[in-house]
């Protein structure tokens, strides 16, 4: 069957509840091309370090992909000091649950979601396409009692992502041989990483790259890496070992280099990059969602 697709949708963005804890709502903003689909979802994952941002930073590209014919669920997720690792990547992949219960109701592909972020959302979305049962992961029951739904991944797609937690925190104290920091990262970073992982112990047991170097049995969802040449606040060598093992433990991964400096591609979808990031995503995402 041939599904025909518009160029270009009108869209419909609504706020809504996908979970509680205690009187605290968790809110995903949900992002809906209008018409009769079958859609794509893809669950996005906003950046900030684990600890900062929500649910609105990545409202233009979000609804640029929805006009592209794609559902967007960007979610809200708890962060320090409310919670540290690894109570986000509960609440993500209860959310990768609940989207599949929605898929029918938002004219969506049934039973398959992707997902997507910038950043430390990149880093989170990977680690959940690759532990989709992990237990601590999977902790929260879905309220409807969908138990059938799993959190399986369809793709991936990261930009700008910060993979390696461990690296990118001793990077930032300057304790690295390969690649030296700029001035002022130990501020903006070192926090942080304290506050959401609590221990390099668990900063190196949710390193991606790491999990596959020493052996660890993942899930390998077809990924897509947008990333530029230069990104000081997320080491080049953290990326190449990540691509490199990753493909050797038979992943399928897709990697598209900008040339310059600055990890913020979709800030402004006004430029050229950005639309070309925007054009990778969309193209990716009916090629392996739908």
């Amino acid at each position: 069957m041939v599904i025909s697709k518009q160029s270009t949708y009108e869209i419909e963005v609504q706020d809504v509840e996908y979970l509680r804890h205690g009187d605290q709502p968790m809110l995903a903003r949900v992002f809906r091309p209008i018409g009769t689909g079958p859609f794509p979802i893809m669950v996005e994952l906003h950046g900030g370090a684990w600890v900062r941002g929500d649910r609105q930073i990545g409202n233009a590209a979000n609804e640029e992909l929805a006009r592209n014919g794609v559902i967007v669920a960007a979610l809200d997720f708890r962060v320090p000091p409310v919670a540290p690792y690894p109570a986000s990547l509960a609440d993500i992949h209860y959310g990768i649950r609940w989207c599949k219960t929605q898929a029918e109701s938002w004219n969506g592909f049934p039973g398959v979601v992707g997902a997507m972020g910038t950043s430390s959302g990149a880093h989170q979305a990977m680690l959940l396409g690759m532990r989709p049962n992990d237990p601590r992961y999977t902790s929260l029951p879905l309220s409807n009692g969908a138990s059938e739904m799993d959190g399986s991944l369809g793709c991936v797609i990261m930009v700008s992502p910060v993979i390696d937690p461990l690296g990118r925190y001793r990077y930032a104290k300057g304790l690295r041989e390969d690649c030296t920091p700029p001035a002022g990262i130990f501020e903006r970073v070192v926090p942080m990483h304290d506050l959401y992982w609590e221990t390099e112990e668990a900063m190196a047991e949710a390193a991606p790259a790491r999990m596959l170097a020493r052996g660890e049995r993942t899930d390998l969802p077809p990924t897509l890496c947008l990333a530029r040449s230069y990104e000081e606040a997320h080491p080049r060598p953290d990326l190449d070992e990540f691509i490199l093992q990753y493909r050797k433990a038979g992943g399928q991964l897709d990697v598209t280099i900008f040339e310059g400096e600055g990890e913020r591609i979709l800030q402004d979808i006004s430029t050229p990059v950005a639309k070309q990031a925007l054009e990778r995503m969309t193209a990716y995402i009916h090629q392996h969602i739908g």
